[in-house]
């Protein structure tokens, strides 16, 4: 074999041989060592050699280890003894540098099972490099910190997360393991621009609003306006199911079919679908009292101010008959202990707008999420290579430069020099692009 093969100039390669699965090449360095590690003298002997197993990638579909007849030394100056320094060898492994970057970037898009496999250590090693690399990828990648932050939750693995979001960009910026108050304060207290964020939209979850307040108290929390007319539409299921005792098996499938025209807005109704609705609410008073209260409710969100918005909320609560009162409490209590934040909205309509792109990625997640743990899917998400929403900002209008007679350079004062080029401003990653990430998934790309 080739005295190159590995393409490790630090190496001269001294044989090989290989089975069905693996290379096997045994290897010396190129340069001997001529000082001492530890006090840097020059007076060093040879004290041995000891035969060190270092795996390195793959090569013609084979795994490969490299057997590095490593000398020992001593000292004579100071009495050490010391093996000599592996070149291109990572410090805290026995696997060469450019394996370790190939394994933390093939875990972005393979199981660690596989790659196990692939090169020949156990899975545990590869769970090791894998968090090594994403730690550095933490350290490295840095998104910009929104001035519209969303807080939401999504379900992964079985266990609610949390994921902020930049709502300006419609990207996601992490990925959190819980939605914990002091998993939240400490996200944000993280942030080095934290002050730059303005406002925080977040579904009605206390410790959020604790999170927020605490860490950043100038910023001004709105409750997601998805999140609140999403309980008109559960509360109308709710008067629809309580309809069911007194229906005969063919009308609960029938209002079971129409449960849907019942969820969506007057106005977006089909002329059958208006028919059906129409039927309905006649022979069922209050299942037409329930839509009723459903589409006003909606219709409070279209109020110009927060003073229109909360008396188009009193108007309509003073409007619930009694017998749908237990129906509609949820929403009741809500407001109640949320309104100054509900309200904000009608100040500053912002609203978390990739809602369906969220529930595609915990739709693709669910599918790719088995066997990963929320670690791995986390790095997933955050870090695959080309889900990012980077941003080149074009520079300022500069002056064209002055003209110089080169032959009067030599006369010139300082002020009369040419200007000296600007730095490049740095492009800014505002986080992941969610739509991207899950085409992305759903091609097999990650």
């Amino acid at each position: 074999m080739h005295r190159n093969v590995l393409n490790l100039t630090a190496y001269k390669v001294l044989g090989s041989n290989e089975s069905e699965h693996d290379y096997h090449i045994k290897a010396e360095t190129a340069v001997p060592v001529t000082v001492c590690s530890n006090c840097r003298s020059r007076e060093v002997v040879g004290y041995g050699r000891v035969e060190v197993l270092v795996h390195d990638l793959p090569m013609h579909g084979k795994r490969v280890g490299i057997y590095v007849d490593a000398r020992r030394f001593k000292c004579k100056s100071c009495g050490k003894t010391f093996m000599e320094h592996l070149p291109e060898v990572n410090a805290s492994r026995w696997m060469t540098e450019r394996l370790v970057k190939w394994i933390g970037q093939r875990s972005m898009t393979n199981t660690f099972t596989g790659i196990a496999e692939e090169i020949g250590v156990t899975e545990g090693t590869i769970r090791n490099v894998f968090s090594d690399y994403v730690n550095e990828l933490e350290r490295t990648v840095k998104f910009e910190t929104p001035k519209w932050m969303g807080i939401d939750e999504i379900h992964i693995i079985k266990k609610p997360r949390a994921v902020i979001s930049n709502l300006h960009n419609n990207t996601a910026v992490n990925l959190l393991p819980n939605r914990n108050k002091k998993t939240i304060a400490t996200y944000l207290s993280s942030l080095k621009d934290r002050d730059t964020v303005q406002y925080v939209a977040m579904d009605m979850w206390r410790p959020y609003r604790e999170a927020v307040n605490e860490v950043i108290p100038d910023a001004k929390v709105v409750v997601d306006k998805f999140h609140v007319v999403r309980m008109a539409n559960v509360a109308m299921e709710s008067v629809r199911k309580s309809l069911r005792a007194e229906l005969s098996p063919k009308q609960r499938r029938g209002l079971m079919h129409d449960r849907f025209v019942l969820l969506r807005r007057q106005s977006q109704l089909t002329d059958q679908e208006s028919f059906n609705l129409d039927g309905w609410t006649k022979n069922y008073p209050l299942l037409g009292e329930g839509y009723r209260l459903k589409e006003e409710f909606f219709n409070i969100y279209q109020a110009p101010s927060k003073q229109h918005a909360q008396m188009l909320y009193e108007q309509w609560l003073k409007s619930i008959p009694a017998e749908l009162r237990g129906h509609y409490e949820p929403i009741i209590t809500a407001w109640s202990n949320w309104q100054p934040y509900i309200l904000e909205y009608f100040n500053h309509p912002i609203t978390n707008a990739y809602t369906e792109s969220l529930n595609s990625l915990i739709r693709v997640l669910n599918r790719l999420g088995r066997g990963y743990s929320f670690e791995a899917l986390r790095a997933k998400i955050l870090f695959s290579r080309g889900s990012h929403k980077i941003v080149q900002n074009r520079p300022k209008f500069d002056r064209r430069e002055a003209q110089y007679d080169v032959a009067f350079m030599g006369y010139a004062t300082l002020n009369d020099l040419p200007p000296s080029a600007q730095p490049k401003e740095e492009p800014k990653n505002y986080g992941v692009d969610i739509d991207k990430l899950v085409a992305m998934i759903e091609r097999g790309e990650i």
